[in-house]
């Protein structure tokens, strides 16, 4: 962040970094852009974000036909648990695995760049959903341009390559590059794990930067039986990814990888109950690991947060129907009964 920034733009540059719909990465970014100090200092900054909300307006409002919409969009809204992304070369076998975890319809060929747009789909596990979105590959010649906003939202990323290919010793280095380009780091910092010597870029407190954690998926085992060519790989690449091994066309390690984000991500599943009625057990709300009662209370509804007094709770760290405040952390199983 440039120096001599006013608190207002502090605040606006706040909000955008938490921001994960587009329109409100719109709002803040047009905030943003009102509120930072018109100077020689800020002038490359002043550009970024003007090109950004033309970027960002384009994508929302897209073409135009007769007053209507007429492009598609390639920024998917966040549902479920969490939203990851599936990155990966061409014919690294993405979509076969998209469709695989989620049963969606994502175009497979035995060609490359048979997905053209962002599709998405749910992965269950136990009982939430976790948002994958399937992106076109990534390559030395082509990357699409929209991909950028597209991984907005995401909150974790699957490298998804074929060891069986001999490219890939290429190809992987190519797409960090690439990403690279746009501000875009696929980091080993998950929450949930403790990875070492990540070799990855220093922090930077540029606003536009996106790190997204990563875990490195060998695809097509089923070609290739030996479990130690993920390592070789990696120490070739000197990167240090978490990684799974799995076919999506037989199914191997499939069923770790709902297990991974969940643990990853430090999902935490809360359910709900009103006051003199039964609990809520089938459908839980999800948040993370350090997140709070007023947390919960917000995906709940607005206003019930808004007039939140206190909460009594069922759970490991808490006795049967204690009385907590907003700001009491909450766990994972964890049993809330909201008080106006």
């Amino acid at each position: 962040m440039p120096t001599n920034v006013t608190p207002d733009y502090k605040k606006a540059e706040e909000a955008f970094r938490n921001a994960r719909e587009p329109k409100e990465r719109l709002e803040c970014l047009k905030e943003m852009a009102r509120t930072i100090p018109k100077h020689k200092g800020t002038e490359h900054l002043q550009a970024d974000i003007k090109t950004r909300i033309k970027q960002l307006t384009e994508e929302l409002t897209g073409p135009k036909k007769g007053g209507k919409r007429s492009g598609p969009s390639h920024v998917i809204r966040p549902e479920g648990a969490a939203q990851v992304a599936l990155i990966g070369p061409p014919n690294a076998g993405k979509s076969s695995l998209h469709v695989k975890l989620t049963g969606s319809s994502s175009a497979i060929g035995p060609y490359p760049y048979s997905t053209h747009l962002p599709v998405p789909g749910m992965v269950p596990y136990e009982d939430i959903h976790i948002q994958l979105i399937d992106l076109p590959p990534i390559s030395a010649d082509f990357m699409e341009p929209w991909i950028v906003n597209a991984l907005q939202p995401a909150d974790a990323a699957m490298l998804v390559i074929d060891l069986a290919d001999p490219e890939c010793l290429e190809q992987v280095p190519t797409i960090l590059e690439r990403l690279a380009e746009k501000k875009i780091y696929l980091t080993t910092d998950w929450p949930g794990l403790n990875v070492q010597d990540s070799g990855e870029p220093a922090e930077s407190d540029d606003v536009f930067s996106l790190k997204l954690p990563t875990v490195l998926v060998a695809n097509k085992s089923d070609l290739d039986p030996d479990p130690e060519e993920v390592e070789v790989l990696e120490d070739l690449l000197g990167l240090r990814y978490p990684a799974l091994t799995v076919s999506a066309r037989t199914g191997d390690g499939l069923d770790e990888i709902g297990a991974f984000l969940f643990k990853a991500l430090e999902i935490v599943r809360v359910y709900t109950k009103t006051p003199g009625k039964p609990a809520e057990t089938d459908k839980p709300f999800t948040v993370r690991r350090g997140d709070t009662v007023l947390d919960v209370a917000r995906l709940v509804h607005k206003d019930i947060a808004e007039g939140l007094k206190f909460a009594r709770m069922w759970g490991t760290d808490v006795y049967d129907g204690q009385q907590v405040g907003p700001d009491h952390l909450v766990s994972d199983g964890d049993l809330v009964e909201l008080h106006q």
